[in-house]
């Protein structure tokens, strides 16, 4: 594969998923059916459970991205919609029981499943999901597949544990922070894209492409989502605006202000992240402290770097429906306001 660098710009109207949705809108029927068929359950809480979360929206980002990348590589078969389904269970496995580490109240605009359900049925749906996730990939057959996955699956763990240590730690760095977001949000987006290229029997050079487009792309996704935390209402976020800093997490946004800070407003940032300074008008402060840094525009231009190296990694498959929807999907990725 001989690569060509393309550059991350603007384009002349907004971009949006639109493409990628088109172009996956027939596989992802059949993803979807794949979903509705495997949580069921004769123990009524977990279809009832599971589906709160999954037909509760979302952008469908990972599995969408497993389907592209089999078409990116002309792949004409169906396993990827098994494959899909499995990278949705993981993700949505992983959105349950962050919730209940988070005592999140609030996803997509809905109450949350740990709210409605208690947080021990949403820990054990949560397990239900990924034991679903394992037989779907057993089922493929290819070890290669239920290596990349199984992997991505850890991967993601460890990311979550290191998140919860470094909480309310002031000093976290920008490299600690983006070793976090590699880990728990990238990793699997990395594996889903991999996915595209393993069913498709393409080589080594393919896979990574596509590895390392997904590894950027979440990374710039976990960076936006972590600049609107601090500059988009929360009728568009979907989620309680300021959870992040009421959490005691160090996102980018706050890593940068803190940094470029004053003594006086890292004192503020301190006591905030430690939880003494949690309030309303806290949160008023934070986000003026963070305007003040440009930290949330400094965010948004490290995300646009990222999704440029995405875009990059994919330069040498044939130009087509795919390969435009998937450069497409990462201009979105750093443009969304939710």
């Amino acid at each position: 594969m001989t690569a060509q660098v393309i550059p991350l710009h603007a384009p002349s109207s907004a971009p949006s998923l639109a493409p990628i949705l088109a172009l996956t809108a027939a596989d992802m029927n059949a993803v979807n059916a794949v979903i509705l068929e495997r949580m069921q359950s004769e123990i009524p809480l977990i279809p009832a459970l599971a589906g709160h979360l999954i037909a509760g929206g979302g952008k469908r980002m990972r599995p969408m991205l497993t389907l592209a990348g089999a078409l990116l590589c002309d792949y004409q078969g169906t396993r990827q919609h098994k494959l899909a389904a499995a990278v949705e269970f993981i993700h949505t496995a992983t959105l349950l029981h962050d919730d209940v580490v988070d005592g999140s109240d609030l996803r997509r605009g809905k109450t949350t499943a740990n709210i409605v359900f208690g947080n021990p049925a949403t820990v054990l749906v949560g397990d239900f999901l990924f034991s679903r996730a394992f037989e779907l990939m057993v089922e493929d057959g290819s070890l290669k597949v239920l290596r990349i996955l199984s992997r991505a699956s850890a991967v993601i763990a460890e990311g979550e544990v290191d998140q919860l240590t470094a909480q309310r730690h002031v000093e976290t760095s920008e490299e600690r922070y983006l070793a976090i977001i590699g880990a728990k949000t990238a990793a699997l987006f990395a594996a889903a894209c991999r996915i595209g290229a393993v069913v498709a029997e393409k080589g080594e050079a393919e896979e990574r492409a596509l590895e390392v487009y997904g590894r950027n792309l979440g990374i710039a996704f976990q960076l936006v989502d972590d600049a609107i935390d601090y500059d988009s209402p929360a009728e568009e976020m979907g989620k309680g605006r300021g959870d992040d800093f009421r959490d005691g997490k160090m996102t980018l946004p706050v890593i940068l202000a803190y940094a470029r800070g004053s003594e006086e407003e890292r004192g503020f940032w301190r006591e905030a992240i430690a939880g003494f300074a949690i309030s309303d008008a806290d949160l008023a402060h934070a986000v003026a402290l963070i305007n003040r840094h440009d930290a949330v525009q400094a965010t948004r231009e490290r995300a646009r770097h990222f999704a440029a190296r995405a875009i990059d990694a994919i330069a040498a498959f044939p130009r087509g429906a795919a390969h435009a929807a998937m450069v497409e999907a990462a201009e979105f990725a750093v443009m969304r306001r939710y």
